[in-house]
C-alpha cells in the first residue's frame, strides 16, 4: 500500500494499491524529491475519466512500469476536481509546450514544483503516434539527471511564462457596448450551423456560449442568433450525448454531431444545462426542453445526491471494464425487451442490426427523428423507454463519484432554483434549499479575523482543502438566486459573508481580478488568477453577475467598484479569446441591462404569487427581483426606495439605473411592459424593434 490511503478522494484510492509508490500533494512529497535529487512525476486526473482507468491498469498497476517509476521519480497523485487550483498550472504549462491538455495528465516537475516536460496519456507500447511510457520516464529521468542546462532553461520559460499570464497586469480598453455587440457577432460565425456547438470536434455542452448566443438573441432579435442556440440545444437534447432512459447529459462527444458520447456524466455540466434549457424555454416553449428538464432533474435527484442532501461530483464512463457498457445497447435485447413494439422504437431511436456504434452497439439518439411525433406516438415511447431503463437497472452500474464540491454544487443550486421557479416545482425548490444549507452549515465555518470560509470538498464526514475562488462564488450566485425566489434574509446575508471574504482574501489589489486560491493557500509556482472558462466558469466571469446583483440588492458601493475593475482588468483577455471568456461577456450584458424589478407586497400574497407568474411567461435573464412588504424600505440609493403600494393593491416597480416605472398593480400591465421595452446601458427604457 503507498500513501493514498488516507485520502477521501474516491480518484486517489483506487490507486493506493498500485505498486506505484503514490504521494499526496504536499510539502512532504516535494521535500523528498529535493533530498533524493529526483524529479517529480505528477499524475493528475478524477473518478469517472476513462483514459486514467486505461492508463491505470495498463502502466500503474504494471510491477514493471511501478519499479520504475519508484526508482526514477517521487511520484504525486492528485485528483483535479480536488485540487483544480493545480490542475489549472500544468494544465496550462502543458499547453505552453505545444501539446494538447486533458487527463490523465502526466508532467514532470522540479523539486521546486517547476514543470520542464510532460503530455497526458502515454501507452505502454509506442503508438497513436505517442511514445511508449516506459520509455518516456528513462528519457525523463536521463535528460534531467545529465542536461541541467535544458532543463533549466524549459523550466524558466515555462514559468515566466505562467507569471505572465496570471499574475502580470493587463489591463485594456475597457469593455462597452459595442465591443460586447461585436463579441456576440463573432462567436455566433464560429458555431457550426449544421449541428450546433463549436465548429469541429470533439463537442462540448459549453453552456456560457450557448447562453452568450441566447442574450445576443434578445438584445437584437436576429434569426441567426436563434438558429445557433436552438440548433445547438435541439441536437444535444436528441443526440447520443443524452442519456434518452435515464435522463442526464455526458461530459462532451467525440464526434461532430453529438452522436458518440464520452460516457461519463459530471454534475456541472448537467447543472448548466438545466439553467440554460430553463432560460431558453421559458420564452420558446419547446416541449423537447421541458421534458430535458425535467428528466435531468429526475437524473440527479435519484442519482446523485448524498446523505444530508448535497451532490455528488460525477458518474464513470466506465463499467465492467469498459467504457459505454451501462449505457449501449444490441438490437437483439431491444427486441427481448420490448417484443411487439419493438420495431417503433428502433426506428426512432435508430436501433441497427450491425450497430450505430463500435462492436455492434448501438447508442440510443433521436437526431434521425428530432421533431416530437405525434402525442400518442411519443407516450408509447414514453412506456417503451420506462421498459428499457427498468431492465438497464440490472445490469453492472458505473461508479460514482461521491465527494461534494462546493462550486459544482453551487451550480447545480442555481439550476435547479431557476427550473423550480419556471416551472413552479415546490419539491425541486426544497431540494435546492436543503443542498445549499449543507455546503453552508457542513462545509463551511466562520474563522475569527478572516470572515466565513467555505471547504472545497466534502467526503465521508470530512472536508477537504480550503475554497477556492469559484467555490465562494457560485455558492454566492446561488444564495442570490435564492434570495430572488423567496425574499428570506439569511441567503442575501450568505453572498454577503461569502464576497466579504473573497474581497478579503483573494482579491488583487495589485493587479486586479480574483485569485483562485486565498492569499495564505498553499504555496504554489503561481497563483492562478483568469477570466478563462474551463470545464466550469471562471471566478471571475461569476463575480460579473454576483456583484452586479449584489450592487442592486443592497447599494453597497464596494461592489461596483469591484466589477468596474474587473470590465478593464480582463478586457484585453476577453477580447483575445472570446469563447473562453462568456461567462464574463454574460455578466457585462447584466452590467448593461439589468431590470431591477420591486414587488411592494407581503411574500405569500397571492397578489404577488400572480406578479411572480408573469416570470414564468417570459425569459428574462437581467431581472433583478427585490421583494418588499409594505412600508419596508429599501436600501438609500435605490430608485424605488420610498415607493409604496398604491391603493393597498400589490404594486411593482420597473426599474433600470436610477430610473422606475409608474406603479403597476396588474399582472397584464407587467407583462406588457416587459414584452415591448428593454432596458439600455444607462438606465433608459428602449422600445424593442
Amino acid at each position: 500500500m503507498n500513501l493514498l490511503g488516507e485520502s477521501t478522494s474516491p480518484y486517489l484510492l483506487q490507486h493506493k494499491n498500485n505498486p506505484v509508490h503514490w504521494r499526496p500533494w504536499g510539502p512532504e512529497a516535494l521535500a523528498e524529491a529535493a533530498q533524493s535529487n529526483k524529479p517529480i512525476l505528477l499524475s493528475v486526473g478524477y473518478a469517472a475519466c476513462h483514459w486514467c482507468h486505461v492508463m491505470a491498469h495498463e502502466s500503474f498497476e504494471d510491477p514493471t512500469t511501478a519499479a520504475l517509476m519508484n526508482a526514477l521519480f517521487v511520484n504525486i497523485k492528485v485528483d483535479r476536481e480536488e485540487r483544480p487550483d493545480i490542475d489549472a498550472i500544468y494544465q496550462t504549462a502543458i499547453g505552453m509546450m505545444g501539446e494538447q491538455g486533458g487527463w490523465p495528465l502526466t508532467v514532470f516537475l522540479t523539486p521546486k514544483g517547476e514543470p520542464f516536460w510532460g503530455g497526458t496519456y502515454f501507452p505502454p507500447e509506442a503508438k497513436f503516434g505517442r511514445p511508449a511510457f516506459q520509455e518516456v520516464l528513462r528519457e525523463v529521468s536521463r535528460l534531467y539527471q545529465e542536461n541541467g542546462e535544458q532543463v533549466v532553461k524549459n523550466t524558466q520559460t515555462l514559468s515566466t511564462g505562467l507569471q505572465q499570464l496570471f499574475e502580470s497586469n493587463r489591463p485594456g480598453q475597457q469593455l462597452d457596448p459595442a465591443t460586447l455587440d461585436a463579441a456576440m457577432k463573432r462567436v455566433c460565425q464560429q458555431i457550426d450551423v449544421f449541428h450546433g456547438g463549436m465548429l469541429g470536434a470533439p463537442k462540448f455542452p459549453n453552456a456560457p456560449v450557448i447562453e452568450l448566443m441566447w442574450r445576443a438573441y434578445q438584445n437584437t432579435m436576429l434569426p441567426q442568433f436563434l438558429h445557433a442556440v436552438d440548433m445547438t440545444l435541439t441536437n444535444m437534447c436528441q443526440g447520443g450525448i443524452y442519456d434518452h432512459l435515464g435522463g442526464g447529459f455526458a461530459r462532451y462527444s467525440v464526434d461532430d454531431r453529438w452522436l458518440v458520447p464520452h460516457f461519463e456524466k459530471m454534475i456541472y455540466d448537467n447543472a448548466q444545462l438545466i439553467d440554460v434549457l430553463t432560460t431558453v424555454w421559458l420564452q420558446t416553449r419547446n416541449q423537447t426542453y421541458k421534458s430535458r428538464i425535467e428528466e435531468t432533474v429526475g437524473w440527479a435527484l435519484r442519482e446523485m445526491l448524498v446523505e444530508g442532501g448535497a451532490f455528488a461530483s460525477s458518474i464513470d464512463a466506465d463499467s465492467e471494464g469498459e467504457e459505454g457498457t451501462f449505457y449501449v445497447w444490441t438490437e437483439a435485447e431491444i427486441d427481448q425487451v420490448l417484443g411487439k413494439d419493438a420495431a417503433l422504437f428502433k426506428q426512432v431511436y435508430d436501433v441497427r442490426p450491425q450497430g450505430n456504434w463500435e462492436g455492434g452497439k448501438n447508442i440510443l439518439h433521436r437526431l434521425r427523428t428530432p421533431v416530437p411525433l405525434p402525442a400518442v406516438q411519443e407516450g408509447k415511447l414514453n412506456a417503451l423507454r420506462e421498459k428499457l431503463f427498468i431492465h438497464r437497472e440490472k445490469r453492472v452500474k458505473p461508479g460514482r463519484d461521491d465527494k461534494v464540491l462546493a462550486d459544482w454544487n453551487g451550480l447545480m443550486i442555481y439550476g435547479l432554483v431557476q427550473a423550480a421557479d419556471a416551472l413552479n416545482r415546490i419539491d425541486w425548490q426544497a431540494a435546492a434549499v436543503k443542498a445549499f444549507w449543507f455546503v453552508a452549515d457542513t462545509m463551511g465555518k466562520e474563522v475569527p479575523g478572516k470572515g466565513f470560509e467555505l471547504a472545497h470538498s466534502w467526503r465521508a464526514g470530512k472536508t477537504g482543502t480550503h475554497g477556492l475562488a469559484e467555490d465562494y462564488a457560485n455558492m454566492s450566485r446561488a444564495a442570490i438566486a435564492l434570495y430572488e425566489l423567496t425574499g428570506h434574509q439569511p441567503y442575501l446575508d450568505k453572498a454577503i459573508q461569502w464576497v466579504n471574504t473573497l474581497n478579503n482574501n483573494f482579491w488583487r489589489t495589485d493587479i486586479g481580478g480574483y485569485a483562485s486560491t486565498p492569499a495564505d493557500g498553499d504555496a504554489l509556482i503561481v497563483r492562478v488568477r483568469t477570466v478563462m472558462d474551463g470545464a466550469t466558469p471562471a471566478s471571475n466571469g461569476t463575480m460579473m453577475n454576483v456583484l452586479t446583483r449584489l450592487e442592486v440588492l443592497t447599494g453597497e458601493p464596494i461592489h461596483s467598484e469591484r466589477f468596474s475593475v474587473l470590465t478593464q482588468a480582463f478586457a484585453e483577455d476577453a477580447r483575445r479569446q472570446l469563447v473562453s471568456s462568456a461567462t464574463y461577456l454574460n455578466g457585462f450584458d447584466l452590467i448593461l441591462r439589468a431590470i431591477q424589478i420591486v414587488i411592494v407586497g407581503q411574500r405569500n400574497d397571492a397578489g404577488v404569487a400572480a406578479f411572480r407568474d408573469v416570470f414564468r411567461r417570459m425569459s428574462l435573464p437581467n431581472k433583478v427581483v427585490s421583494i418588499i412588504a409594505p412600508g419596508e424600505a429599501l436600501h438609500a440609493t435605490h430608485p424605488a426606495n420610498g415607493k409604496g403600494q398604491i391603493n393597498n393593491k400589490v404594486t411593482v416597480y420597473l426599474c433600470a439605473g436610477q430610473v422606475c416605472s409608474a406603479p403597476i398593480t396588474d399582472p397584464n400591465q407587467l407583462e406588457l411592459q416587459l414584452k415591448t421595452r428593454v432596458v439600455g446601458p444607462e438606465g433608459s427604457p428602449t422600445v424593442r424593434a
